[in-house]
């Protein structure tokens, strides 16, 4: 089977997917800087018309992540693949801004009556994990056509903090990334850094920011993120002072700083077990046959 990543690509064309955090959790609670919800979409709105505008070629994708699923609300190649009498009028700028604010209502509608049946707080966490795999899934989509694909990469536009029982799924997905040479950027609009999104950032080759002024977050974008890869050599980009490499373990999903290490599947414990949960290993077991002795806590 040949490689999905075999097919010749287009320098400058670029095929954006964005993940937009949605969560209501987070847009519900007033930030610290006083930046809204309206203000905020208002931007990105503005910024999908910016990567439209750069190229005709340009393709751009919008998947919104919500407290506990995740949709598709724009995809600029669907509309251009419509009849040529309604083409016309969807790629018009306003015509795009209202589909893509409809299918918001709606799906914030749908997600809070799921989180309503739902009810647990600890699902108050923005799904990233499903949106990864959404985008990784639509991108290799694109990169089976047998037409020249664009350069694919996904921009994750997130403000609620991380969700520790997500990290295998996510990292997953960064690597993924990494193996079809999909870059993720990375623009958090909260008040908390993103250790998933700074290794994602930091494997796959993308660009983390967090921008210190949010109420110019149009500027960051167009400036930043709107940038093509082939282009990105010839600039002098923001790069992430340090990257956080915590990982989170398996067994109560919290971010540690040591723990214990399965030598056969490489999982992640906070704390001594006997066997591991993932792969069965057994731990206590010398070679000899003789168990080892643990002290008391």
């Amino acid at each position: 089977m040949s490689s999905a990543m075999s097919a010749p690509r287009s320098d400058d064309v670029s095929a954006v997917v964005i993940l937009l955090d949605v969560n209501p959790y987070f847009w519900g609670t007033k930030t610290s800087t006083g930046f809204t919800f309206e203000q905020f979409f208002q931007h990105v709105l503005v910024f999908i018309n910016c990567i439209l505008l750069l190229s005709h070629l340009n393709q751009v994708t919008v998947i919104a992540m919500g407290a506990s699923a995740c949709t598709f609300l724009y995809d600029s190649a669907a509309i251009d693949g419509t009849a040529s009498g309604r083409s016309k009028q969807e790629k018009r700028p306003e015509s795009r801004s209202t589909t893509i604010t409809q299918k918001l209502q709606e799906f914030v509608k749908k997600d809070e009556a799921a989180e309503t049946n739902l009810g647990p707080v600890e699902n108050q966490f923005s799904n990233l994990s499903g949106s990864l795999s959404m985008a990784l899934c639509y991108i290799q989509r694109i990169l089976r056509k047998p037409t020249a694909p664009p350069q694919p990469r996904i921009l994750c536009v997130q403000g609620f903090p991380d969700a520790p029982q997500q990290y295998i799924a996510v990292m997953n997905s960064i690597f993924s990334a990494q193996r079809c040479s999909v870059p993720i950027d990375a623009c958090i609009v909260g008040s908390q850094h993103s250790a998933f999104l700074q290794q994602a950032s930091h494997i796959t080759g993308g660009i983390y920011m967090k921008p210190p002024q949010p109420e110019g977050l149009f500027q960051y974008l167009t400036m930043v993120f709107a940038t093509d890869l082939y282009s990105r050599q010839f600039l002098q980009l923001p790069r992430s002072a340090g990257v956080d490499f915590r990982a989170s373990c398996f067994c109560h999903k919290r971010t540690i700083d040591m723990g214990f290490v399965c030598s056969v599947c490489l999982s992640i414990f906070c704390k001594h077990h006997k066997a591991c949960s993932t792969c069965g290993a057994n731990f206590n077991v010398k070679k000899g046959g003789q168990k080892r002795k643990h002290p008391s806590s």
